[in-house]
């Protein structure tokens, strides 16, 4: 076959360093602005990026030349590269050093996008922790909890 070809979903999350509530209303949209361009720029076209204070979680198209752990280091670093300079209250701001990246077939991605689209409404319910290890589990990815957080 001489052409390559790929359609890959990725449902990304990852929250901010010791799931500070950093991630405010007065930065929240323009901070999903600037991830979705992070992404364009890498050929991995942004579905939804959304967030509560603690953390972050993306659907996106991965390109069919980029890892995920390269998209999830360009964002991450651009990303808080640029929350500090949007005032003094981030000068320390700070993403944890992990993350949970999912496959996420053609047919789930609307189910996956009302998800992330819901996160305020979710996280009236769960913390982060909760819906973190629920990902790890229904995706059978095995963990160590002493690992996980930091």
């Amino acid at each position: 076959m001489p052409q390559s070809l790929a359609r890959l979903h990725v449902h990304l999350i990852f929250s901010t360093k010791h799931r500070e509530r950093l991630i405010t209303d007065a930065v929240r949209g323009s901070l999903h602005a600037y991830m979705a361009t992070v992404l364009q720029n890498l050929g991995c076209p942004p579905v939804l990026i959304n967030s509560v204070e603690d953390h972050v979680h993306i659907l996106f198209e991965l390109a069919r030349t980029v890892s995920v752990s390269e998209a999830v280091e360009d964002v991450k670093k651009s990303a808080s590269k640029w929350i500090k300079t949007q005032g003094a209250e981030f000068a320390g701001f700070s993403w944890q050093a992990g993350y949970g990246a999912f496959a996420v077939s053609e047919s789930n991605v609307p189910a996956v996008r009302d998800y992330v689209a819901g996160q305020r409404e979710h996280h009236r319910v769960k913390s982060f922790q909760e819906e973190y290890r629920a990902f790890l589990e229904r995706n059978r990815v095995a963990f160590d909890e002493r690992y996980v957080w930091d």
